[in-house]
């Protein structure tokens, strides 16, 4: 599968962002989704992952209440809803994918940046 991720941008603390990450490929239910940031001088962290099929999400703790991923079956894409945004979110965001059965990530979106102004 090739990922592309899409709408990050700058939004003032307190607001709202959603991020897109569309999906090419073929049988996508032999995948798990997940998104992934990295903050300046830090490493990358999950987030949180959605199975293609069927669509059972997690999250991490830190971001679970203010967080949401869905996917859209139509436009073979997944989102990451962002709100109540702080300023420790700011980081630079990406989809990744892996088969079901794997340890590894093995397709990575180019990365979208999110900044978030106090």
């Amino acid at each position: 599968v090739q990922l592309q991720a899409s709408g990050g941008g700058l939004v003032q603390a307190g607001g709202s962002l959603r991020l897109s990450c569309e999906i090419s490929g073929h049988t996508l239910s032999r995948y798990l989704m997940a998104w992934f940031r990295q903050a300046p001088g830090k490493g990358r962290e999950v987030l949180g992952s959605i199975r293609w099929s069927p669509p059972i999400t997690k999250y991490v703790d830190s971001v679970k209440d203010r967080f949401t991923i869905s996917k859209d079956n139509a436009k073979k894409a997944i989102s990451l809803q962002m709100n109540s945004l702080k300023p420790e979110d700011t980081a630079v965001y990406y989809c990744a994918a892996r088969l079901l059965a794997a340890d590894q990530y093995s397709a990575w979106g180019q990365g979208t940046q999110v900044t978030v102004s106090s």
